[in-house]
């Protein structure tokens, strides 16, 4: 073994391809969220790749300073490869070898580090690489890919492209065709992105993973629910029935089926589903979310009913949807006392909030998730719809809604939300111009909501209009010499 200064030792650490090397970076990841999903992930998951899940915990316990939990994770790692690995293919300890490398390193082992990367070094000259080259490794693509896709949604695109790698080397394998039919089915449905059959790349390619995969029930149902996304729900439905077949207790099958049934407006079986799911992970965010979108939409149900009833029957029925908003409540906040960077969680408990005229813990709600520092586009515009709603249902200030509705559609990201923010300024346009055929805002709006579509000659037209009767507004004005200056 050579015996290599410190400073030598981190420059050939540098070469690995391993979580250290990665960029998974902690300010990306909810460290115990991950935790959580990984521990259950190693009880509830048949698979011969658990290897994979001990590696990118023990990555975990790094970030937590718990170096003792690291190195027994990665005992574990190696463990399950030499129980699963009866060919010998040694390229499946790299990244293993590779962590360990990293861990002795800060725990300033500096021997034991050495140790690994020369174990390295004879893997990759045993397959004639040389000691940075991992361009014919699939097993590392593919593991990084998975590691990708269980950090955070931020590195879904970069996980696709590394399932690509990886079957451009073994275009056959049901491991790696899984994880890129998962990449590619999370993109398109990320947050709200709109995706119309004739954009779907993921159908096809969860029908090929499915066929090299044929046991793998979790697929079944993540293509019930892209079937159900593009109005194929009886196609949808025989996936989930095959699906719940196979694996009837496993939760992250389950999970998926509740939410299949509830986009259905099958609500009480969904919730039937969910909570035998939470039986078995009482812990889970992702769970009591599901819940409480359910509870949300049974609320929204019945208000729905309760405008036709006569007051008699309102009175009847009053307690009843008062009972599903506490239920939504109770189901986001735990929620969110498990996972508090959940932002979806937030503006389901903001609206729930507002059913229940908590006004102030409402609006509390919305302004603690809008100064998040790493929001998406996506979650921004949840969030400014959902605020915009609130400003004009409940606090009935047109004004507030109107700027949330506008931030809300600046945000280019196609998606539901952003198309429902436009209806909103539509909404609101039309009605004042119907109120007044010489309302200024009325037709300023509907400018705003052409110049941001790229209709720039019905913008123009617009806000003409609105100067007409408003000439010396800044904004319409601003706006106006903007549009005409891209003729």
């Amino acid at each position: 073994m050579s015996n290599l200064p410190e400073i030598t030792l981190k420059s050939r650490l540098l070469q690995l391809k391993c979580h250290f090397t990665w960029r998974l970076l902690e300010k990306d990841i909810d460290i115990a969220d991950t935790e959580d999903l990984l521990h259950n992930q190693l009880t509830f998951l048949v698979t011969k790749n658990k290897y994979m899940v001990y590696n990118l915990l023990a990555y975990i316990m790094h970030l937590k300073g718990d170096y003792t939990k690291a190195i027994a994770n990665l005992n574990e790692a190696e463990e399950k490869i030499k129980k699963n690995n009866p060919d010998g293919t040694d390229r499946k300890y790299l990244v293993t070898f590779g962590d360990y490398a990293w861990v002795y390193h800060y725990l300033k082992r500096y021997e034991d580090s050495q140790n690994y990367i020369d174990k390295i070094d004879q893997i990759n000259k045993e397959l004639q690489l040389s000691p940075n080259d991992s361009k014919d490794i699939a097993e590392i693509y593919g593991e990084q890919g998975w590691s990708l896709l269980k950090c955070c949604g931020q590195y879904y695109e970069k996980a696709k492209e590394c399932f690509e790698k990886a079957l451009e080397l073994e275009p056959e394998d049901p491991e790696w065709n899984s994880g890129y039919a998962t990449a590619v089915y999370r993109l398109e449905g990320f947050n709200g992105r709109i995706c119309c059959a004739s954009e779907c790349k993921s159908l096809p390619l969860l029908k090929r993973a499915i066929s090299l995969n044929p046991e793998d029930a979790v697929l079944k149902v993540l293509l019930a629910l892209k079937l159900q996304d593009l109005s194929r729900d009886c196609e949808g439905k025989k996936y989930v029935e095959e699906a719940l077949k196979q694996a009837p207790n496993l939760p992250y099958v389950l999970r998926y089926v509740a939410k299949f049934y509830r986009r259905a407006g099958l609500v009480d079986e969904a919730l039937r589903v969910l909570n035998g799911a939470l039986d078995q992970i009482p812990s889970s965010g992702f769970l009591h979310h599901q819940i409480g979108l359910c509870y949300k939409s049974k609320v929204f149900d019945k208000t729905r009913v309760f405008g036709k009833m006569n007051i008699q029957s309102r009175q009847m029925h009053t307690g009843e949807i008062d009972e599903l908003i506490q239920k939504a409540i109770f189901h986001f906040e735990k929620t969110l006392e498990l996972k508090n960077t959940f932002v979806y969680a937030y503006t389901g408990l903001a609206n729930m909030y507002s059913k229940a005229k908590e006004y102030s813990k409402a609006e509390n709600t919305f302004k603690k998730v809008l100064s998040f520092p790493n929001l998406i586009n996506e979650e921004k515009q949840q969030i400014h719809l959902n605020y915009g709603r609130f400003e004009e249902n409940f606090k009935k200030s047109e004004s507030e809604a109107i700027k949330h509705y506008k931030i809300g559609l600046q945000i280019t990201d196609p998606s539901r939300d952003r198309e429902s923010c436009e209806r909103a300024l539509k909404r609101l346009a039309e009605s004042k111009i119907q109120s007044d055929h010489r309302d200024p805002l009325g037709f300023g709006l509907l400018g705003f909501v052409h110049k941001n579509n790229g209709r720039t000659s019905e913008a123009i037209e617009c806000y003409e209009k609105a100067l007409k009767y408003d000439p010396y507004n800044e904004e319409y004005l601003s706006d106006l010499c903007e549009l005409k200056l891209m003729i």
